[in-house]
């Protein structure tokens, strides 16, 4: 499938989406999600999904002006983005089987930010930054934001940046906790796609199912999270990974794993 608003690239076992309307900040119309979808429903053989920005930003939030939902309907526009579009990609990127990289290179928001939380992983650059804008202009986050900031950095600060608006930099959200790491911007991709390398190298059937118990852990009670463990690691241990990876401990040797 050829994309319009996105750019995709596998490189070995990293699947490389990089938004792509530089012109426009990479404002996400409805299509970009629906790219997006698309891309991670059809990941070929990639075990690590890499996601990034062309030219200053990574993504400056939602462009419904590109389709006219914004002048036709108003909020009711919104609403059939979100639940048609949006939304949906937000759901598949929580139950991929792999694990996400972001790396953030400019500004990240409305949908945008929520989009780079939707990693494992965030790197960011120190000029980079997060931005809940919706209070400036009487609306309220989307894209699993409220649902995002509250777990990821508490209630106190998830407040501050909805209710506020106001731009939370790079230093200041690796030092809250809301990213994986702030780095330089002449080494961000670098460091994103090192990252992304490791990852793909890894037990990614073990990293899926990580994945899927951490999402579940937040609203699930020990109890639960108990018996999904061990669920999980019967799957897990009868995997080739698992094989592979007691036989390089006794063998003293780096374990070559295939994700299976």
């Amino acid at each position: 499938m050829t994309y319009e608003t996105i750019l995709t690239a596998n490189d070995g076992e990293v699947l490389t989406i990089t938004l792509n309307r530089p012109e426009r900040l990479n404002a996400a119309p409805p299509q970009m999600f629906e790219e997006i979808g698309h891309a991670v429903d059809n990941l070929v053989g990639a075990r690590c999904v890499l996601i990034t920005g062309e030219g200053r930003a990574f993504c400056s939030g939602a462009d419904l002006a590109a389709r006219g939902e914004r002048s036709v309907g108003g909020g009711e526009g919104a609403f059939a983005a979100l639940t048609e579009s949006y939304n949906p990609t937000m759901l598949k990127l929580s139950r991929l089987p792999v694990p996400i990289v972001a790396a953030v290179n400019g500004p990240a928001a409305g949908i945008g930010c929520s989009l780079a939380l939707a990693a494992d992983f965030v790197v960011m650059s120190e000029s980079a930054y997060f931005l809940q804008a919706f209070v400036n202009i009487g609306l309220v986050p989307d894209g699993g934001a409220s649902w995002m900031l509250a777990r990821l950095v508490g209630k106190a600060r998830a407040t501050e940046m909805m209710l506020l608006g106001e731009r939370v930099h790079g230093p200041k959200a690796a030092e809250w906790g809301l990213i994986y790491r702030c780095v330089h911007e002449a080494v961000l991709l670098e460091e994103a796609r090192m990252l992304a390398a490791r990852l793909a190298s890894g037990p990614t059937l073990a990293i899926g199912l990580m994945r899927q118990g951490l999402a579940e852990a937040l609203d699930g009670d020990y109890a639960a999270a108990l018996q999904r463990e061990a669920e999980n690691q019967r799957l897990a241990g009868n995997s080739a990974d698992a094989l592979e990876g007691g036989a390089s401990f006794l063998m003293k040797r780096k374990p070559v794993f295939r994700g299976c």
